[in-house]
């Protein structure tokens, strides 16, 4: 079934007849076009891609089955225009996605009711095509170059921000278009913070070292995090980073399709839980990527998603002590038929550089 022929499907449900979709990760799913400007609306029987001079030639190579139109007003107007002269009159707009201002310029502009919709094109997105799947396996290579590259760059008195900066020069190297997300590069204490993105602080001996990154490569992203040693590590990092391998592999190994959400991330929070660390996990096991580095599915104990077939999804349990340290352990992986299959493979043992 093609994407339109799903997305129109949709129609009766949402009490619409036609879908204007202006969001960027959005319009590019279900038109294929790359460039930063244009509208896109379907209708039962129709669809129309705007956008303007700069783009004009580009859509016409990338927007299979949509009538390009350039407009010369505003965007705004002559998407009113058009939908007009498509005879829509009840027009789904991605609420979670327009901003009230602009909601409020479209309410004037158009000559119908516009009626609120969410996730739908998200729910779509969920289910990752074959073509999809190469990109991401390329972009998850791609980190997982990265990570040995890295591994033989770190060394005492260098600074977080040094060691970002180089994974991101190297994943261009080899085709990235830049990283997934700001790359996080978080030693010692710092290794603490689940998000601690790459600062001015020295990286010193016996520091664990938290590498969170993605390539983003043809539109498309990966997501994966190593923790590493630099010298010997104490007791205490030894002991959670072992807590930590070993609830993401139990996860890796025990998650399959018909299981929802919830269940997945009960499988690597109940293990830290039982070693007296269920505090010092306080985010979810996962979420899904694609256009986007988080994207539905989330993995969290308040989601009630089914795993189906076809999707990519993160698996990063961690455990993170205040002035001690962190580990956090990272993978993508596809929802298979009978369960996971690993995108990044990078080892996992215990690195001490």
């Amino acid at each position: 079934m093609s994407k339109l022929t799903t997305l129109r499907s949709h129609f009766g449900d949402l009490g619409i007849d036609a879908m204007l979709i202006t969001s960027e990760f959005n319009r590019r799913f279900i038109t294929g076009f790359t460039g930063s400007t244009g509208n896109a609306i379907v209708t039962k029987d129709g669809a129309v891609f705007l956008t303007d001079f700069r783009y004009t030639q580009q859509a016409k190579s990338q927007v299979k089955d949509f009538t390009i139109h350039e407009f010369k007003k505003s965007l705004v107007e002559e998407t009113a225009e058009k939908l007009k002269e498509l005879g829509a009159t009840k027009i789904g707009f991605e609420k979670e996605h327009m901003s009230y201002g602009l909601y409020e310029l479209y309410n004037k502009a158009v000559d119908g009711v516009l009626v609120p919709f969410s996730s739908t094109i998200e729910n779509m997105r969920m289910i990752k095509t074959e073509d999809e799947l190469s990109v991401l396996r390329k972009a998850a290579e791609i980190a997982d170059q990265a990570f040995e590259h890295i591994c033989t760059f770190i060394k005492p008195g260098m600074k977080e921000i040094d060691v970002s900066n180089e994974l991101e020069f190297f994943m261009r190297k080899l085709g990235a278009t830049s990283s997934s997300f700001d790359i996080i590069v978080a030693s010692g204490e710092r290794s603490a913070l689940p998000h601690g993105v790459a600062s001015e602080k020295v990286i010193e001996k016996g520091d664990f070292v938290t590498l969170d990154f993605g390539a983003y490569f043809n539109g498309y992203v990966s997501d994966i995090t190593r923790t590493v040693a630099v010298g010997e590590p104490s007791e205490k990092l030894k002991e959670i980073y072992q807590i930590v391998l070993d609830a993401q592999e139990k996860s890796l190994r025990e998650i399959k399709p018909g299981m929802n959400t919830a269940e997945a991330d009960a499988i690597a929070r109940d293990h830290i839980k039982s070693h007296g660390y269920g505090d010092a996990f306080g985010h979810s096991l996962g979420h899904g990527i694609g256009l986007e580095v988080h994207e539905g599915p989330g993995l969290s104990p308040r989601s009630s998603v089914i795993l189906e077939p076809g999707m990519v999804i993160t698996i990063e349990p961690g455990i993170y002590l205040e002035g001690i340290g962190g580990v956090r352990i990272e993978d993508d992986a596809i929802v298979t038929e009978n369960g996971l299959e690993r995108l990044t493979h990078s080892t996992k043992e215990l690195r001490i550089l």
